[in-house]
């Protein structure tokens, strides 16, 4: 069996924990230079993968925003933007969603295999469903991309049951962690993660790998498994690059 994808898992959330808020429209817990930071491991990945509430609540584009970076990666043979990756237990994903109409890249949609072929008929060859036995796990989707995507690095963007499941299963190498300079302290807000038994705990700390202030917000990156840096840095893509004026 191929190697796992090297698991980079980005978020960022309120000083109280919360993805989000109730009112409709996102809620930004991030500013321009950290959003650039975030289209930088962007570019550095195979393929972005974000939870199907994430796909339904948020829209989100899923693209390398910067021409520069995108054509960077098309220099080096790669599509300007890595593959979009979701993930449905139940099916329910809107076929006019930005995930499916906007990009020239490849989507990936992975749901239980009772699921697959209503869902591969509604939203025809604009992705690939992918059934997975009777409940996708996140081992799973990342035997799949590993084995039959050629996927070797993957950036997971949320939401939170996405984050808890890679997390609570020891799935993820490192992580980005944005804290944001207020509360939100609304108790049925999306929270970064849900109850679970994570491998972290009081008597396993994770490590602390990078503490970054980038304007208003700090980023903690910690290490959280073996394989932390292990994967050679494009250096076209840098972090720390941004677009000539």
């Amino acid at each position: 069996m191929s190697e796992r994808p090297y698991v980079t898992l980005s978020c960022a959330m309120s000083i109280d924990g919360y993805l989000d808020g109730m009112e409709a429209g996102r809620l930004a817990m991030s500013n321009a230079a950290d959003l650039d930071r975030v289209d930088a491991v962007r570019a550095e990945n195979d393929a972005i993968m974000v939870g199907a509430s994430t796909v339904r609540r948020d829209d989100p584009r899923l693209l390398v925003k910067s021409a520069q970076r995108r054509r960077q990666r098309e220099a080096a043979g790669l599509p300007g933007s890595p593959t979009k990756v979701t993930v449905t237990s139940t099916g329910e994903l809107p076929a006019d969603a930005e995930f499916f109409t906007t990009g020239d890249v490849p989507r990936i949609v992975y749901c239980p295999q009772s699921r697959a072929r209503r869902l591969q008929s509604r939203v025809g060859s604009r992705a690939d469903v992918v059934g997975l036995g009777e409940r996708v796990t996140m081992a799973g989707v990342l035997d799949d991309l590993a084995a039959e995507r050629g996927v070797r690095r993957l950036m997971v963007e949320g939401g939170g049951t996405v984050l808890t499941q890679f997390l609570a299963d020891d799935l993820v190498d490192e992580l980005h962690l944005v804290v944001a300079p207020f509360f939100v302290g609304e108790a049925r807000a999306p929270r970064v993660v849900g109850p679970a038994r994570f491998p972290w705990t009081a008597a396993r700390r994770a490590e602390l790998a990078d503490t970054r202030q980038i304007d208003d917000v700090v980023m903690l990156r910690y290490a959280l498994s073996s394989r932390f840096g292990t994967m050679p840095p494009r250096a076209a893509f840098s972090p720390l690059s941004v677009d000539a004026p």
